[in-house]
């Protein structure tokens, strides 16, 4: 390869893979920067999420208070008898809610309970078993229930959860209410979470979520989860907080079938992948770059070594002629005969000039597409047949061992006899000048198929396999052996394709390095233009 081109090439390949290996190492390095970011993102869209359930659940509770407090100071006007009936009536009414219960002070022994016990009893009032439990529980959340009372003096009723040690799964919610005597009393609601969540949580969760993600709600001591998909597997959750109300519950986020850091990998991979299809489709445009430089390139050597091969079969008849009209000029040959034998060399190098000058001229016109062709009924015979008389005596003098062999059954074909001449010529010129010393060369005239052929047969130097596909480019010409011995232009052959190609036909070859070559011109039967 031309240095030039070697260096061109370099120069592209190191301005494609330099862009790309950078983007490749940013994007393994920004690989934890976006898992960051996307974590952070789903942190606060947790917090939002979090955010409206809590204050929804606030909602809720405090609706469910402000009922409380109402039927409370109702239930002292009730009839002993109507007592247990709108009780249940009002349970109904709030699902989950399990019991009320109600205290003067935190120091108060006497509890009032408003609810069902164990065994499914109606409880109303000084039930000691619950009593002592949640005389217990304020005692032990003073603190808490402090800052509820200083809540109150402001004016706000906060409800807060408390920490309770049952292990039945209940929770507390306590808050400070006015009486309407005017005094603050401490009231309490006992709730079943789970009821909580499937019941009045569960549809806004589901709102929520709207199948873009899923949203838990999760007991990690209990393995309880409720998923807004309706799938209560216990399933992964990626970012959780805890439940305001149910403290020992929380709320998760994830993704509907991807985890965060799988989303961050794929979202990486894609690029990576993008990145080395964009490398792969800009090497192979260098490779195409490189590879019609480099024909160019070739092509430019091919034509340049033309030129010369050209200027020196031009050169050698000129020389000749001219030497030998010079001689002749200065009257230096004195018999006749020798005279005649100067003419004769003078009119064989004129004609050899006027050959090399039609095929310049020819291919040219092939090139461009402007040569003509006169299609007309032919016999295939008669053309090779009058190739092998006008080349028979000069080959036979040249030492070659010359034959001509006829299949009579070819039927007529449409050909221009001129141009099928002139490739005959060019493959027996071809076959004089790379026969060495086995000098004998055949023309074979038959049919097979739908085809009628000619065939020049020489046992020359042969053609190696790996020049045989490039022959017919035009100025090619094959290095091996002892061909750069020999003289051309490297046109002929290409002139041999170009006449075929015009009658529609084919061309095969079959050559073995120093055993010969043989050319096989393949007419299709009406083939040509009228």
């Amino acid at each position: 390869m031309n240095k030039t081109v070697k260096r061109i090439v370099v120069i592209l390949i190191i301005l494609i893979l330099l862009p790309a290996a950078f983007l490749t190492i940013n994007e393994f390095v920004s690989l934890n920067k976006n898992e960051e970011v996307i974590g952070r993102i789903y942190a606060n869209q947790l917090d939002a999420i979090l955010y409206s359930v809590n204050q929804y659940s606030e909602d809720i509770m405090n609706s469910w208070a402000s009922k409380v407090d109402l039927f409370l100071d109702e239930v002292p006007k009730l009839k002993p008898k109507e007592v247990p009936a709108t009780v249940d009536s009002f349970y109904n009414q709030l699902p989950s809610l399990f019991m009320v219960f109600v205290a003067d002070s935190v120091n108060d022994d006497k509890i009032d309970l408003l609810g069902w016990d164990e065994e499914n009893n109606f409880i109303s009032v000084d039930y000691k078993h619950f009593s002592s439990e949640i005389h217990n529980l304020l005692e032990k959340n003073r603190d808490q229930i402090n800052r509820l009372y200083t809540y109150m003096k402001s004016g706000y009723r906060k409800l807060e959860p408390v920490e309770i040690d049952s292990s039945e799964g209940e929770s507390i919610l306590v808050f400070i209410e006015e009486t309407a005597h005017g005094e603050n009393r401490i009231t309490g609601l006992i709730l079943d979470p789970k009821e909580f969540i499937y019941r009045i949580l569960s549809p806004k969760i589901q709102e929520i979520a709207r199948q873009e993600f899923v949203i838990s709600v999760f007991n990690p001591e209990e393995n309880f989860q409720f998923n807004s998909s309706k799938d209560f597997k216990v399933r992964e959750v990626q970012q959780s907080k805890s439940l305001w109300i149910f403290p020992n519950y929380k709320i998760g986020i994830s993704l509907v079938g991807q985890t965060i850091d799988d989303l961050v990998k794929q979202r990486a991979l894609t690029n990576i992948l993008l990145i080395g299809l964009l490398t792969v489709v800009l090497i192979l445009g260098v490779w195409i770059v490189y590879r019609n430089i480099r024909k160019e390139v070739e092509l430019a050597q091919i034509k340049s070594d033309f030129v010369s091969n050209v200027s020196h079969e031009l050169r050698t008849p000129l020389s000749l002629i001219s030497m030998f009209s010079e001689t002749l000029e200065m009257d230096r040959v004195k018999t006749e005969e020798k005279k005649k034998e100067y003419y004769s060399i003078i009119s064989q190098e004129a004609n050899r000039l006027g050959k090399i000058v039609n095929s310049i001229l020819n291919f040219s016109k092939m090139e461009a597409g402007k040569r003509q062709y006169n299609f007309v009924d032919s016999y295939l015979n008669d053309v090779a047949e009058n190739v092998y008389r006008s080349y028979k005596f000069h080959l036979e003098h040249l030492g070659f061992i010359f034959n001509l062999t006829k299949d009579e059954t070819i039927p007529i074909i449409k050909i221009d006899e001129e141009a099928v001449s002139e490739a005959i010529v060019n493959l027996v010129d071809n076959a004089v000048k790379y026969s060495d010393n086995n000098k004998e060369i055949s023309i074979h005239t038959g049919k097979e198929r739908n085809f009628a052929f000619v065939e020049v047969e020489d046992k020359g130097i042969g053609i190696p396999e790996k020049d045989q596909k490039k022959i017919f480019e035009k100025f090619f010409r094959v290095t091996a052996g002892n061909v750069h011995n020999v003289k051309g232009s490297g046109i002929g052959l290409s002139i041999v394709k170009y006449i075929m190609d015009a009658h529609k036909g084919k061309i095969e070859l079959s050559s073995e390095v120093n055993k010969g070559s043989k050319f096989k011109l393949l007419f299709p039967f009406g083939s040509g233009k009228l």
